[in-house]
């Protein structure tokens, strides 16, 4: 559990030297607060607990890691108005249930199945389907 604890505070002070060189905002919103809790007790906060990642297999850690590295590079990106047209928000990707690394022709398809499910006409629920539509035009703008 050590070691695990100690692989996670390193992820966090990358983020810090990533998005703030030299602590330049130290009470900015960390990624890493929402991603990991390492406390004895989980909050509830986060993604992941350090019970969870001490479980996962080397495989799974690495899928969580590159999924950390890619919402702080996105924040990066954001804050520092820096235009990445191939990157689409995580957020956003995670509301369609999709991985943080999918491209246009994935957003579509999943668009397309999910927009069958809820649209009203066939018999999907009304509110699900608006949320669909303005997350679907979030992403392709």
């Amino acid at each position: 559990m050590d070691d695990v604890k100690h692989r996670v505070r390193k992820l966090k002070q990358s983020e810090k030297v990533i998005r703030f060189r030299d602590d330049q905002k130290p009470d900015a919103d960390l990624v890493w607060d929402s991603f990991f809790d390492l406390h004895n007790t989980p909050t509830g906060k986060a993604r992941y607990t350090l019970a969870e990642l001490s479980i996962m297999h080397r495989d799974e850690y690495k899928r969580v890691v590159a999924e950390f590295y890619a919402l702080v590079y996105y924040k990066f990106y954001l804050e520092n108005d820096i235009i990445n047209v191939n990157m689409y928000s995580p957020s956003l990707l995670a509301q369609l249930g999709l991985p943080y690394n999918a491209v246009e022709r994935d957003i579509k398809k999943r668009f397309r199945e999910l927009a069958k499910a809820y649209h009203p006409d066939a018999g999907g629920d009304a509110s699900k389907f608006i949320e669909l539509m303005q997350v679907y035009e979030q992403l392709i703008q």
